[in-house]
């Protein structure tokens, strides 16, 4: 195996391990998945212009700089919602806890996700505006031709590090649809 190969392998590999948002898939058409998620607890925050900023003061919360200090396993994907300025990017806290710490940092909320059916749509690449209309252009048109109703606004998942190649990034686009909507 060559240097670029390995590269490679363990950029595929940055996520394993990492534990990702409960969900039961109901039924799979390609790129796209009709999926059943139970309440999420999340952390969230504003938007800034620099989403790094906003990452960070995420990741300051799960690495202690909560109200009882404690540690949180990361978990995928970070989500993203809602139209600027108004964004706002989250992170799930993992499934076996049983409630989250409130945050030091007032920027900081914690929120839940309500349960409910998703129609989703998995694409690749870097994280872009561009990108995001383009995949949720095609999760709508998806939604149409299955005769499905959504609400709300779309959610945006990521997956991966900065670091990956974005050809080898995984993210999704998921929107709230009917939950009597039917099983392919």
């Amino acid at each position: 195996m060559c240097s670029s190969d390995l590269f490679i392998a363990g950029c595929k590999t940055s996520r394993k391990g990492t534990e990702s948002a409960p969900n039961r898939v109901v039924s799979r058409d390609g790129s796209f998945e009709l999926r059943d998620y139970p309440a999420l607890t999340i952390v969230e925050t504003k938007m800034d212009h620099d989403t790094g900023s906003s990452f960070q003061r995420l990741f300051r919360y799960i690495s202690g700089a909560n109200a009882d200090g404690q540690k949180i396993p990361m978990t995928t994907p970070v989500f993203m919602e809602g139209d600027e300025p108004r964004r706002s990017m989250s992170f799930v806290m993992p499934s076996n806890m049983k409630s989250a710490p409130a945050p030091k940092d007032s920027a900081l909320r914690v929120s839940s996700l309500p349960a409910g059916r998703f129609a989703v749509f998995v694409f690749s690449g870097s994280r872009s505006a561009e990108a995001e209309a383009n995949a949720l252009a095609q999760l709508r048109g998806w939604i149409e031709k299955s005769g499905l109703a959504s609400s709300g606004k779309p959610v945006f998942g990521y997956f991966d590090p900065p670091w990956t190649p974005s050809f080898l990034r995984r993210n999704e686009v998921m929107l709230r649809v009917e939950a009597q909507a039917p099983e392919n």
